[in-house]
Protein backbone atom coordinates (compact mmCIF):
# COMPACT_ATOMS: atom_id res chain seq x y z
CA UNK A 1 0.00 0.00 0.00
CA UNK A 2 0.98 3.78 -0.48
CA UNK A 3 1.66 5.88 2.36
CA UNK A 4 3.37 9.85 2.70
CA UNK A 5 6.05 10.19 5.13
CA UNK A 6 7.14 13.41 6.89
CA UNK A 7 10.81 13.70 6.87
CA UNK A 8 13.03 15.90 7.65
CA UNK A 9 15.52 16.57 4.44
CA UNK A 10 18.15 19.42 4.34
CA UNK A 11 16.62 21.22 7.39
CA UNK A 12 13.13 20.99 5.95
CA UNK A 13 9.87 18.54 6.69
CA UNK A 14 8.67 17.28 3.73
CA UNK A 15 6.59 14.39 2.38
CA UNK A 16 7.97 11.82 1.14
CA UNK A 17 6.00 8.51 -0.65
CA UNK A 18 6.62 4.66 0.01
CA UNK A 19 5.30 1.40 -0.49
CA UNK A 20 4.47 -0.84 2.53
CA UNK A 21 2.97 -4.15 3.60
CA UNK A 22 -0.69 -3.99 4.43
CA UNK A 23 -2.02 -4.34 7.10
CA UNK A 24 -4.34 -6.84 8.75
CA UNK A 25 -7.19 -6.45 11.10
CA UNK A 26 -6.42 -8.67 14.49
CA UNK A 27 -9.31 -9.42 17.11
CA UNK A 28 -11.22 -6.82 18.30
CA UNK A 29 -9.86 -4.17 15.16
CA UNK A 30 -11.56 -2.98 12.33
CA UNK A 31 -8.96 -2.62 8.77
CA UNK A 32 -10.36 0.54 6.73
CA UNK A 33 -9.71 1.63 3.76
CA UNK A 34 -8.70 5.54 3.68
CA UNK A 35 -11.31 7.28 1.29
CA UNK A 36 -10.43 11.36 2.22
CA UNK A 37 -8.35 13.00 4.66
CA UNK A 38 -8.27 16.41 5.71
CA UNK A 39 -5.61 19.02 6.81
CA UNK A 40 -5.09 21.24 10.07
CA UNK A 41 -2.57 23.77 10.75
CA UNK A 42 -1.92 21.58 13.89
CA UNK A 43 -0.54 19.94 10.78
CA UNK A 44 1.86 22.59 9.93
CA UNK A 45 3.26 22.74 13.39
CA UNK A 46 3.97 19.48 13.27
CA UNK A 47 6.13 19.51 10.16
CA UNK A 48 8.28 22.31 11.68
CA UNK A 49 8.74 20.19 14.64
CA UNK A 50 10.11 17.41 12.06
CA UNK A 51 12.40 20.41 9.91
CA UNK A 52 13.96 21.35 13.71
CA UNK A 53 14.16 17.31 14.67
CA UNK A 54 16.54 15.82 11.29
CA UNK A 55 17.35 12.54 13.71
CA UNK A 56 13.79 11.82 13.58
CA UNK A 57 12.31 8.83 12.79
CA UNK A 58 9.93 9.17 9.71
CA UNK A 59 6.06 10.98 10.95
CA UNK A 60 2.55 9.56 9.01
CA UNK A 61 0.79 12.86 9.31
CA UNK A 62 -2.19 13.84 9.04
CA UNK A 63 -5.34 13.11 11.75
CA UNK A 64 -8.42 13.70 10.40
CA UNK A 65 -9.87 10.69 7.77
CA UNK A 66 -13.10 8.77 6.28
CA UNK A 67 -12.98 5.48 4.44
CA UNK A 68 -14.67 2.12 4.29
CA UNK A 69 -14.72 -0.81 6.66
CA UNK A 70 -13.05 -3.17 4.34
CA UNK A 71 -12.19 -6.52 7.31
CA UNK A 72 -13.20 -7.08 10.45
CA UNK A 73 -11.03 -8.92 13.18
CA UNK A 74 -12.39 -11.45 15.69
CA UNK A 75 -15.21 -10.90 18.05
CA UNK A 76 -16.38 -7.35 16.15
CA UNK A 77 -19.48 -6.35 16.71
CA UNK A 78 -19.55 -2.46 16.16
CA UNK A 79 -19.15 -2.65 12.24
CA UNK A 80 -19.67 -4.60 8.93
CA UNK A 81 -17.68 -4.80 5.90
CA UNK A 82 -18.81 -1.73 3.75
CA UNK A 83 -19.47 0.47 6.61
CA UNK A 84 -18.73 3.87 6.28
CA UNK A 85 -16.75 5.20 8.74
CA UNK A 86 -15.21 8.64 10.38
CA UNK A 87 -11.68 7.81 12.43
CA UNK A 88 -10.95 9.97 15.78
CA UNK A 89 -8.64 12.49 16.43
CA UNK A 90 -7.86 11.07 19.41
CA UNK A 91 -7.97 7.37 18.90
CA UNK A 92 -8.40 5.81 22.75
CA UNK A 93 -10.20 9.18 23.97
CA UNK A 94 -13.84 7.26 24.05
CA UNK A 95 -15.70 9.15 26.55
CA UNK A 96 -14.86 11.39 30.01
CA UNK A 97 -12.85 14.05 31.01
CA UNK A 98 -9.06 14.33 29.10
CA UNK A 99 -6.25 12.18 30.56
CA UNK A 100 -2.84 11.95 29.83
CA UNK A 101 -3.45 8.21 28.77
CA UNK A 102 -5.92 8.66 26.10
CA UNK A 103 -4.47 11.56 24.42
CA UNK A 104 -2.01 10.87 22.30
CA UNK A 105 -3.49 11.96 18.45
CA UNK A 106 -3.55 10.52 15.05
CA UNK A 107 -0.29 12.18 13.09
CA UNK A 108 2.21 12.32 15.69
CA UNK A 109 5.23 10.77 17.07
CA UNK A 110 3.44 7.28 18.82
CA UNK A 111 0.11 7.68 17.14
CA UNK A 112 0.04 7.01 12.91
CA UNK A 113 -1.53 9.04 11.37
CA UNK A 114 -3.81 8.34 8.53
CA UNK A 115 -1.97 9.80 4.64
CA UNK A 116 -1.82 6.22 4.09
CA UNK A 117 -3.95 3.54 1.94
CA UNK A 118 -5.16 1.46 5.07
CA UNK A 119 -5.74 2.08 8.72
CA UNK A 120 -6.41 -0.86 11.58
CA UNK A 121 -8.21 0.46 14.25
CA UNK A 122 -9.76 -0.80 17.41
CA UNK A 123 -13.47 -1.39 16.51
CA UNK A 124 -14.58 1.24 19.31
CA UNK A 125 -13.05 4.29 17.55
CA UNK A 126 -14.79 4.36 14.60
CA UNK A 127 -17.88 6.66 14.52
CA UNK A 128 -20.72 5.76 11.48
CA UNK A 129 -20.39 8.48 8.57
CA UNK A 130 -23.77 10.57 8.50
CA UNK A 131 -25.77 9.49 5.55
CA UNK A 132 -25.83 12.75 3.96
CA UNK A 133 -22.02 13.59 3.70
CA UNK A 134 -19.20 12.43 1.38
CA UNK A 135 -15.97 10.78 2.24
CA UNK A 136 -14.40 14.17 1.92
CA UNK A 137 -17.11 16.17 3.72
CA UNK A 138 -16.58 13.54 6.45
CA UNK A 139 -12.86 13.74 6.66
CA UNK A 140 -13.20 17.82 7.96
CA UNK A 141 -14.92 16.32 10.91
CA UNK A 142 -12.53 15.17 13.32
CA UNK A 143 -10.90 17.65 14.46
CA UNK A 144 -12.16 21.24 13.43
CA UNK A 145 -15.78 20.01 13.20
CA UNK A 146 -15.70 18.61 16.86
CA UNK A 147 -13.43 21.68 18.03
CA UNK A 148 -16.30 23.65 17.16
CA UNK A 149 -18.76 21.85 18.50
CA UNK A 150 -17.22 21.06 21.89
CA UNK A 151 -16.92 24.49 22.42
CA UNK A 152 -20.17 25.89 21.81
CA UNK A 153 -21.83 22.86 23.50
CA UNK A 154 -20.17 23.11 26.46
CA UNK A 155 -21.21 26.49 26.65
CA UNK A 156 -24.57 25.50 25.88
CA UNK A 157 -25.50 27.56 23.25
CA UNK A 158 -28.65 28.95 22.89
CA UNK A 159 -30.84 30.60 20.25
CA UNK A 160 -30.94 34.20 20.36
CA UNK A 161 -26.95 34.22 21.53
CA UNK A 162 -24.28 35.84 19.77
CA UNK A 163 -21.26 33.68 18.57
CA UNK A 164 -17.95 35.77 17.61
CA UNK A 165 -15.58 33.89 15.36
CA UNK A 166 -11.98 34.79 14.27
CA UNK A 167 -11.07 34.73 10.38
CA UNK A 168 -12.44 31.55 7.95
CA UNK A 169 -10.48 28.66 8.62
CA UNK A 170 -12.12 25.11 9.69
CA UNK A 171 -13.05 25.60 13.20
CA UNK A 172 -14.60 28.98 12.69
CA UNK A 173 -16.17 28.42 9.29
CA UNK A 174 -18.01 24.95 11.10
CA UNK A 175 -18.07 27.58 14.50
CA UNK A 176 -20.48 29.53 11.66
CA UNK A 177 -22.73 26.97 10.60
CA UNK A 178 -23.20 25.67 14.09
CA UNK A 179 -24.84 28.88 15.54
CA UNK A 180 -26.84 29.57 12.67
CA UNK A 181 -28.24 26.22 12.80
CA UNK A 182 -28.68 26.74 16.54
CA UNK A 183 -30.89 29.78 15.74
CA UNK A 184 -28.06 32.06 17.07
CA UNK A 185 -26.24 35.09 15.09
CA UNK A 186 -22.69 35.23 13.80
CA UNK A 187 -20.27 37.87 13.78
CA UNK A 188 -17.24 37.09 11.67
CA UNK A 189 -13.53 38.69 11.97
CA UNK A 190 -11.35 38.81 9.18
CA UNK A 191 -8.66 41.07 7.50
CA UNK A 192 -9.90 39.92 4.20
CA UNK A 193 -12.94 41.78 2.46
CA UNK A 194 -13.30 39.00 -0.20
CA UNK A 195 -13.53 36.24 3.02
CA UNK A 196 -15.97 38.07 4.77
CA UNK A 197 -18.38 38.29 1.84
CA UNK A 198 -17.63 34.55 1.65
CA UNK A 199 -18.50 34.24 5.48
CA UNK A 200 -21.87 36.51 4.74
CA UNK A 201 -22.92 33.63 2.13
CA UNK A 202 -22.36 31.06 4.75
CA UNK A 203 -24.41 32.90 7.13
CA UNK A 204 -22.67 35.29 8.69
CA UNK A 205 -25.00 38.08 10.14
CA UNK A 206 -21.77 40.59 10.77
CA UNK A 207 -18.86 41.06 9.59
CA UNK A 208 -15.92 43.00 11.03
CA UNK A 209 -12.37 43.76 8.90
CA UNK A 210 -10.12 43.56 11.42
CA UNK A 211 -7.44 45.69 9.56
CA UNK A 212 -9.33 48.63 9.32
CA UNK A 213 -10.93 48.28 12.63
CA UNK A 214 -7.83 46.68 14.39
CA UNK A 215 -9.47 47.18 17.87
CA UNK A 216 -12.60 45.09 16.87
CA UNK A 217 -13.95 44.72 20.31
CA UNK A 218 -15.51 48.09 20.16
CA UNK A 219 -16.97 47.68 17.19
CA UNK A 220 -18.73 44.28 18.58
CA UNK A 221 -20.05 46.22 20.86
CA UNK A 222 -21.96 48.57 18.90
CA UNK A 223 -22.66 45.54 17.26
CA UNK A 224 -24.19 44.02 19.90
CA UNK A 225 -25.83 47.40 21.57
CA UNK A 226 -23.64 47.30 24.04
CA UNK A 227 -23.94 44.39 25.48
CA UNK A 228 -21.04 41.77 24.04
CA UNK A 229 -20.85 38.62 22.39
CA UNK A 230 -22.35 35.34 24.39
CA UNK A 231 -19.30 33.08 22.63
CA UNK A 232 -15.98 34.01 21.29
CA UNK A 233 -13.60 31.09 19.44
CA UNK A 234 -10.73 31.99 19.98
CA UNK A 235 -8.61 31.16 17.68
CA UNK A 236 -6.15 34.12 17.18
CA UNK A 237 -4.19 33.03 20.44
CA UNK A 238 -1.92 35.87 21.89
CA UNK A 239 -3.03 38.38 19.31
CA UNK A 240 -6.37 38.46 19.37
CA UNK A 241 -7.09 37.47 23.51
CA UNK A 242 -7.05 40.53 24.88
CA UNK A 243 -10.15 41.61 22.21
CA UNK A 244 -12.16 38.65 23.08
CA UNK A 245 -11.69 38.89 26.93
CA UNK A 246 -13.05 42.90 26.01
CA UNK A 247 -15.45 41.77 23.61
CA UNK A 248 -17.59 39.52 25.77
CA UNK A 249 -20.90 39.75 27.84
CA UNK A 250 -21.03 39.60 31.29
CA UNK A 251 -21.09 35.93 31.77
CA UNK A 252 -19.98 35.20 28.84
CA UNK A 253 -17.57 32.10 26.88
CA UNK A 254 -14.40 32.78 25.07
CA UNK A 255 -13.16 29.17 23.98
CA UNK A 256 -9.15 28.84 23.81
CA UNK A 257 -8.56 26.91 20.28
CA UNK A 258 -5.99 28.20 18.38
CA UNK A 259 -2.84 30.55 18.75
CA UNK A 260 -2.47 31.57 14.40
CA UNK A 261 -1.36 34.76 16.37
CA UNK A 262 1.15 33.27 18.30
CA UNK A 263 1.24 31.54 21.64
CA UNK A 264 3.33 33.99 23.63
CA UNK A 265 1.60 37.33 24.99
CA UNK A 266 -0.03 38.76 28.49
CA UNK A 267 -3.14 39.36 29.48
CA UNK A 268 -4.28 42.20 31.39
CA UNK A 269 -6.05 41.20 35.10
CA UNK A 270 -8.58 43.67 34.46
CA UNK A 271 -9.74 41.84 31.29
CA UNK A 272 -9.86 38.74 32.43
CA UNK A 273 -12.17 39.41 35.38
CA UNK A 274 -14.06 42.60 34.40
CA UNK A 275 -16.69 40.69 32.64
CA UNK A 276 -16.58 37.53 34.43
CA UNK A 277 -16.58 35.52 31.68
CA UNK A 278 -15.63 32.06 31.25
CA UNK A 279 -12.62 31.38 29.88
CA UNK A 280 -12.01 27.78 28.86
CA UNK A 281 -9.19 25.87 26.40
CA UNK A 282 -10.60 23.00 24.25
CA UNK A 283 -8.79 20.54 22.16
CA UNK A 284 -10.89 18.18 20.15
CA UNK A 285 -13.10 16.27 22.11
CA UNK A 286 -14.02 12.43 23.16
CA UNK A 287 -15.69 10.30 21.01
CA UNK A 288 -19.41 11.02 22.95
CA UNK A 289 -18.81 14.36 22.06
CA UNK A 290 -18.11 13.56 18.21
CA UNK A 291 -21.25 11.36 18.00
CA UNK A 292 -23.82 14.27 19.59
CA UNK A 293 -21.88 16.58 16.52
CA UNK A 294 -23.01 13.97 14.32
CA UNK A 295 -26.56 13.83 15.42
CA UNK A 296 -26.71 17.65 15.51
CA UNK A 297 -25.18 17.81 11.54
CA UNK A 298 -27.57 14.87 10.60
CA UNK A 299 -30.73 16.84 11.90
CA UNK A 300 -29.46 20.27 10.21
CA UNK A 301 -28.22 18.33 6.97
CA UNK A 302 -25.15 20.35 7.61
CA UNK A 303 -22.53 20.00 4.78
CA UNK A 304 -18.99 21.02 6.03
CA UNK A 305 -16.99 23.48 3.59
CA UNK A 306 -14.33 22.05 1.40
CA UNK A 307 -11.99 24.81 -0.25
CA UNK A 308 -10.36 22.93 -2.40
CA UNK A 309 -9.43 18.54 -2.31
CA UNK A 310 -6.12 17.37 -3.82
CA UNK A 311 -5.40 14.21 -5.33
CA UNK A 312 -3.76 11.26 -2.38
CA UNK A 313 -0.47 11.94 -5.46
CA UNK A 314 -0.64 15.71 -4.67
CA UNK A 315 -0.29 15.77 -1.17
CA UNK A 316 3.22 18.00 -0.66
CA UNK A 317 0.77 20.31 -2.63
CA UNK A 318 -1.81 20.59 -0.01
CA UNK A 319 0.23 21.41 2.98
CA UNK A 320 1.62 23.97 0.53
CA UNK A 321 -1.80 25.17 -0.13
CA UNK A 322 -2.87 25.40 3.63
CA UNK A 323 0.14 27.08 4.73
CA UNK A 324 -0.45 30.26 2.03
CA UNK A 325 -3.46 30.57 4.45
CA UNK A 326 -6.00 31.50 1.41
CA UNK A 327 -8.72 29.11 2.03
CA UNK A 328 -11.90 29.13 3.55
CA UNK A 329 -13.18 26.07 5.14
CA UNK A 330 -11.40 22.76 4.74
CA UNK A 331 -8.77 21.56 2.60
CA UNK A 332 -8.89 18.04 1.69
CA UNK A 333 -7.08 15.01 0.49
CA UNK A 334 -9.11 12.25 -1.77
CA UNK A 335 -8.17 8.87 -2.86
Amino acid sequence: MQVWYLKSVEGAGRLQQAEVEQPQAGPGQVLVKIRAASLNHRDLYIRQGVSSNPGASPLLPLSDAAGEVVAIGAGCRRFQVGDRVLLMFFPRWWDGPPREEVMGARGEPGTPGVLVDYVVADEQEPLSLPEHLTYAEGATLPCAGVTAWNALSSGNLQAGETVLVQGTGGVSIFGIQFAKAAGARAVVTSRSDEKLQRARTLGADETINSTEIPQWDEQVRKLTGGRGVDHVLEVGGAETIALSLRAIRLGGHVDLIGGLGGFTGSVEFRDLRSHMGVVQSFYVGNRATFEAMNTFITQHQIHPVIDRIFPFEQAPAAFEYLAEAGHIGKVVIEW
